[in-house]
This record gives structure tokens, C-alpha cells and sequence, in this order.
């Protein structure tokens, strides 16, 4: 394999893309990127890649993998997609390819709006009038060439990355994979990495830092500063990388809320944000089934839901009743994508064969949900607990072995993905992360709360209902 170009005569050539990576807005990122690939830096070139990674000495050659902790708006898209071009019209792999193999780099987004911003960055980049003959098949998440590489933009999914011969990984904003299981960027990453051996291709993760946990605080923890001749990690704010910004937009940031800005443009890692609940501690209070237990004329049961006004939110519901200090969880059920007032009206059936007239829920649902459950005959009652509240109280009941779940992985993958946020005030407030949902978890928290009042207002329906 070889490349005609150098990643530093990429972004510094006019004929190539000199005119939009040649200037001064991106000399960290040359500097940075030329030191990953192995490539001699002068003197002023040095300090300033031993700032970015805290290393002591010069690269001695090529990496692996890159791990970029960098600041919002500091151009991290942008060179994801120069490095998604990089890796595929100006490479050949065509001598080590199987007949009918294509050589893929993948860009990973952490959600479909992220990948297409990406691959609008990825198509500008291929208008070039030296790449533009080469492209040879055009999809909506793909760009094929004529020497036999693909560059495919898809969000991140443990799942679907099997099977590609990949030429490169580049993983745009690993920080906010939060899609699916518990460790969704590890276990994306394990299944990227038999593709690459092959080729041999190098994994490149950019992301602004978010909590002390996942994949990229990992290899920051483990691999800043160090001296491996694989990994390389730098760390870097949005003024060092993009020094184009106005400083005013971090300074306000800054006053407005330190915690994030110092994450979001600053480049730190949250110190105010911990994992809420053990994945393993979810998983060993769950039954191994059925998924919902059939209502008992012997038990008082309680029902919470978590409305939502339709888009990709779920309209959850769970019921709950207690067997002595015992609480047990006997469904969730979800709905997504469907009119509100049709979950209504299948979750008050459900609600009937309970036994339940009086469900609880969100206070900040507004009225409507207690409008239409009131069509169906059942009373919709705001909790007077928040999430917050909700969470902490379930935390107690399942810490002490004092709650038995229902075989939900969706259920359980949202209570693994609660975070902890520590305030000045000293409340804490427990929430899902960016990009993610807890509707289930909420109702099932909510279930369970109301279920531990051992003096229950709930009116419960005579069983012929």
C-alpha cells in the first residue's frame, strides 16, 4: 500500500486542499496529524505536538490508534471527513484484496444527524476536481471509488460494523455513544478491530470528552503522556485547535456553566458526572422471565407511566405490587412512533386487567394525559416525586435486594446508562446522557416508588372489570 501524498502535502498543497487546511486555523491539526502518521516535525512543530499529546519526545514513527479529547467547534468533523479521504482515493490496497473485496474507511457518528453532517463534509471534500473522476457509485450513506475503497458513514453499532474489510476507523464524537448496551463504544470498537487487520488500517476516535468513563477517558487515562509507539492520545481546547473562534463565545460559555464549557471547549473530562447503577446489579434483580407476570386477585398493584408527546421518546408504563419488603416489577410495557391517545387507550386496557383505576405519572406531562386516561375511566395522577427523587429511592430498594425486575434489556440498558451530576447546591439529580432515553427506567422507578407506600390511596377495580 501506498499513498501518493502525505497527509501534511493533503492539507498544505493548493492543487490539493491547501485552501482550506493550509492556514493558520489548522496548524495544530497538522501538526497533530503529522506526528500520528510519523512524519518529521521542526522545532516549533515538536512543542507543540508534546502540548497536544504530553509526550517528551518526537513520534518515531507511524501509529495505530489516535485518541483526540478536543474542544467543541474545533474542527473535529471536518478532519474526520479529510481523513476519510485520505484513507480511500489517495490509497490503493488493490494488491491485497481478495476478487470482489472493497477496502472500506468508516466514519461512525454517535446518531444519524451527526452522520449526515459528516458525510456533507465527505461529499464537499470528494467535489474536488482530483477526486470527483474517481468516484464511481454514489448512495446516501456511501461513496464508492474506482480503486476499489468505499468511504460509508453509519451510526455506531456494535452490530452492524461486522463483516467490512476496513482500510480505517474513524469515530466521530465517541464520547456520546450512548445507543446501545451498556458499553456501546467498547464493544463497537471490539468489533472494528478484526476488520482492520487486514489492511492493517489505523483507528482514529475524536470527540469532545465527556464523563470519566467509556473508551476515549480509557485511553487518556491509560496512554496521555505515555510512551507508546501504538496509541497516541492528545488532549487540546477548541482555541488551540480552531484559534478562529471568538474567545468571547467560550468566555460566556465559561459563566454560564463552568462544569460543561470547561468540558465543551475547554477539552476536560466531567468531574461532576459518575455512573447512577451497576449493568451487573440491574441484571441479577431481573427474573429470567416471563417478561410480564398476569395480574393476581391477590395483590394491590401501582402503575406509573412516563408520557411523551410522540417522536422517538417512548410512552412507558410499568405496575408494580408489593410480596411482603419485596417489591416486584410486573411488566413495562413501550410504545414509540404511535399516537398518544392510542398508547391511552391500550395502556388502560392493560391498566383494567390489573385491577388499577389510579395511574401516576410525570408532573411535567401537562394536562393532556390525565385528560385521556380519564376518557378510559382511569384517574392520572401527578407524582409527587421527581426523576431525581424516583431514581434515588430505587437505588436504595435495589441495593438492598429488595426489587425483582422484568427480563427487559431495554429497561436494563437504561438504567446502566443513568448518570450521577453532582451540583454546587449539593442535590444531585440523576439523568440519562445526551442523546439517550429512561423512559422505561422512569416508569419502572416510578412503579416501584409508589409500590414501597405501604398505605396505598390507590383505588384498585373489582376483578370482573
Amino acid at each position: 500500500m501506498t499513498a501518493p501524498v502525505t497527509i501534511r502535502d493533503l492539507m498544505t498543497d493548493p492543487a490539493l486542499f491547501g485552501d482550506q487546511f493550509g492556514g493558520e486555523s489548522y496548524a495544530a491539526w497538522r501538526v497533530l496529524l503529522g506526528g500520528f502518521y510519523g512524519l518529521s516535525l521542526s522545532d516549533d512543530e515538536l512543542e507543540t505536538f508534546k502540548a497536544l499529546t504530553g509526550r517528551s519526545e518526537a513520534p518515531q514513527g507511524a501509529f495505530s490508534e489516535l485518541w483526540e479529547a478536543i474542544g467543541r467547534r474545533g474542527g473535529k468533523t471536518q478532519a474526520a471527513a479529510l481523513l476519510s479521504v485520505y484513507h480511500a482515493p489517495f490509497m490503493d490496497y488493490r494488491s491485497r484484496l481478495a476478487p470482489g473485496e472493497v477496502a472500506t474507511v468508516l466514519l461512525l457518528a454517535a446518531d444519524k444527524s451527526q452522520a449526515r453532517s459528516a458525510m456533507r463534509y465527505v461529499r464537499g471534500l470528494c467535489e474536488h476536481p482530483m477526486i470527483r473522476p474517481m468516484v464511481k457509485r454514489e448512495t446516501e450513506t456511501s461513496i464508492e471509488f474506482t480503486n476499489r475503497t468505499c468511504i460509508e458513514i453509519a451510526t455506531a453499532s456494535f452490530r452492524s460494523v461486522r463483516g467490512y474489510t476496513l482500510a480505517a476507523v474513524i469515530c466521530d464524537e465517541i464520547a456520546y455513544w450512548f445507543t446501545e448496551g451498556a458499553n456501546p463504544d467498547a464493544e463497537t470498537i471490539a468489533a472494528l478491530k478484526p476488520g482492520l487487520a487486514t489492511l492493517g488500517g489505523p483507528l482514529i476516535a475524536l470527540s469532545s470528552p465527556y464523563a470519566k468513563r467509556g473508551t476515549l477517558w480509557n485511553a487518556f487515562k491509560r496512554h496521555f503522556g505515555g510512551d507508546s509507539t501504538r496509541i497516541l492520545v492528545a488532549q487540546a481546547p477548541t482555541l488551540t485547535m480552531n484559534p478562529t473562534l471568538d474567545p468571547a463565545i467560550v468566555e460566556a460559555a465559561m459563566q454560564e456553566d463552568p462544569e460543561r464549557a470547561q468540558a465543551e471547549y475547554g477539552a476536560q473530562f466531567r468531574g461532576d458526572i459518575s455512573t447512577f447503577l451497576d449493568i451487573e446489579l440491574i441484571e441479577r434483580a431481573s427474573r429470567s422471565k416471563p417478561l410480564h407476570l398476569p395480574p393476581s386477585s391477590r395483590e394491590e398493584y401501582h402503575a406509573f407511566v412516563d408520557p411523551n408527546g410522540g417522536g422517538s421518546d417512548e410512552f412507558s408504563l410499568s405496575i408494580a405490587h408489593r410480596e411482603g419488603e419485596l417489591t416486584v416489577v410486573d411488566g413495562v410495557w413501550a410504545k414509540a412512533k404511535i399516537s398518544p391517545a392510542t398508547v391511552v387507550q391500550e395502556f388502560a386496557a392493560i391498566l383494567r386487567s390489573y385491577r388499577v383505576a389510579k395511574v401516576r405519572g410525570d408532573r411535567y406531562a401537562g394536562r393532556w394525559p390525565a385528560d385521556e386516561f380519564r376518557k378510559h375511566g382511569v384517574e392520572y395522577v401527578t407524582s409527587d416525586r421527581d426523576r431525581s427523587a424516583l431514581y434515588l429511592e430505587f437505588m436504595a430498594r435495589i441495593n438492598s435486594g429488595a426489587v425483582i425486575l422484568p427480563p427487559d434489556t431495554r429497561m436494563q440498558r437504561q438504567f446502566a446508562n443513568l448518570e450521577r451530576r453532582a451540583h454546587r447546591g449539593g442535590r444531585d439529580t440523576i439523568d440519562h446522557p445526551p442523546g439517550s432515553h429512561d423512559d422505561r427506567a422512569n416508569a419502572v422507578a416510578g412503579a416501584v416508588a409508589h409500590a414501597m407506600m405501604r398505605k396505598s390511596s390507590s383505588r384498585t377495580l373489582p376483578i370482573n372489570i
